[in-house]
């Protein structure tokens, strides 16, 4: 209720009813352009392509809303960006480089946000020969190198367009415009779903108990990841007194904020990407192939006993990607070292080393109920599928991006209005 409050006081304000209006208008055109069929494409074997199990295309069909599958000119989607993101959020963890650009502020993101743009245009470029030459090299109905490079060029323009309409977004919209089109690709497969389910329920494959147990469980998944996105561990910190002439400063009770789930998706992602490349590759085989069944026996899904060791490993990389992350996002000695340097200390623990320690134990506790739940979220809707018969496409990674994107994106409309009201008070 909060939540639509908080719309309906936004709409009655003139410039924040424009950037929500242009904010939809934005989705409005990439949903239109992912409707769009790349030319020089023979649908009927593009279809035959995406006949059974896609493996990691499906994570490319998911962020694209379909677009993959249906090989349209957003088909690359944002996948690009995000993996630029995440290479250069990365390197500044391994080079001084970019550990310095981090550091300059203003001008040193604005470097960043140029090498990510950059590097994007590459990767999709990357991508979309392998794509083209590779994947679907027989749906494509002229085997010329014009028509080659024509598809790859579309694909590339395609990515780098979407980049661009998520800046345009951040710019003079509300949230971050890269998330909400990831959200928006999402969303649009909901409809298809639920129709996929009433299908199976006429058809007799599923029973309606199953259809109310798989929404009680997606309303108690959308609750737990609400609580747990929400989650922090608020650690208190005080702050010494200091007497600088005549005036006394400082001697005020803050607190630094660790979030239960500081990783956020991307784990889930990761272990995604790793487990469903094996089944990547088998795509790639012929079905008789002793690579393809062993695969499909023993790492699929799909298979007997293969579903219980898929879900053992997806819980195991999970868990391992959270840490890692979390660690690469959260510096327990840079923290230690600002407080030390600020005169700022952790009621009962030394400044240095202990507040570090103390710092990092926190987080790992922190961290493993974060990939805990993670796991529970990611692994349930494979196990549910086996046993209820229900192809569940909108899993618990949707529901984790979707739902993250959503409380984001209110919490930066919120803080929009919070500053728009001290404006028009000052």
């Amino acid at each position: 209720m909060d939540m639509l409050k908080t719309v309906r006081q936004a709409l009655k304000v003139p410039e924040m009813r424009r950037k929500i209006i242009f904010t939809i208008l934005m989705l409005v055109v990439f949903r239109i352009g992912s409707c769009i069929p790349v030319p020089g494409m023979n649908r009927e074997a593009l279809a035959s392509i995406f006949t059974g199990e896609s493996g990691l295309f499906d994570l490319f069909d998911l962020f694209s809303g379909g677009s993959f599958s249906n090989f349209t000119i957003f088909a690359l989607s944002i996948t690009p960006y995000v993996t630029a993101s995440i290479i250069v959020q990365l390197l500044t963890v391994a080079f001084p480089y970019f550990e310095r650009l981090a550091s300059e502020g203003t001008e040193g993101r604005k470097k960043m946000a140029a090498i990510t743009r950059y590097m994007t245009v590459g990767l999709a470029l990357i991508q979309a020969t392998g794509l083209t030459i590779g994947l679907f090299r027989r749906a494509v109905a002229d085997q010329s190198a014009f028509n080659f490079i024509v598809i790859i060029l579309i694909l590339t323009a395609g990515t780098a367009f979407l980049m661009w309409l998520g800046e345009q977004i951040n710019e003079n919209g509300i949230g971050n415009g890269i998330s909400l089109l990831i959200f928006a690709g999402i969303i649009s497969r909901l409809p298809t779903d639920i129709r996929r389910i009433w299908a199976q329920y006429q058809d007799g494959a599923i029973n309606i108990l199953a259809i109310i147990l798989f929404i009680l469980f997606a309303i108690l998944v959308v609750v737990g990841i609400i609580m747990i996105q929400q989650g922090t561990r608020r650690i208190p910190v005080q702050y010494a007194k200091r007497v600088v002439g005549r005036k006394m400063y400082g001697g005020q009770s803050t607190h630094i904020p660790l979030k239960v789930n500081q990783a956020g998706v991307i784990p889930v992602i990761f272990a995604l990407s790793i487990l469903q490349f094996p089944l990547t590759i088998t795509y790639f085989l012929r079905a008789d192939s002793g690579f393809t069944q062993f695969v499909s026996k023993w790492l699929s899904p799909d298979g007997n006993p293969g579903v219980w060791i898929y879900a053992v490993l997806n819980i195991i990389l999970i868990i391992f990607f959270n840490y890692f992350y979390t660690a690469v996002t959260f510096n327990p000695v840079e923290v230690g070292q600002n407080l030390k340097s600020n005169g700022g200390f952790i009621p009962g623990i030394r400044p240095g080393r202990a507040t570090v320690d103390y710092l990092s134990k926190t987080m790992s506790r922190l961290s493993l109920v974060g990939a805990i739940f993670l796991a529970v979220i990611a692994t349930m809707p494979t196990l549910i599928s086996q046993f209820t018969g229900m192809n569940i496409r909108f899993g618990g990674t949707s529901l984790l991006i979707a739902v993250g994107v959503a409380i984001d994106t209110m919490k930066q409309l919120e803080n929009q209005m919070v500053m728009r009201n001290y404006r028009g008070f000052l």
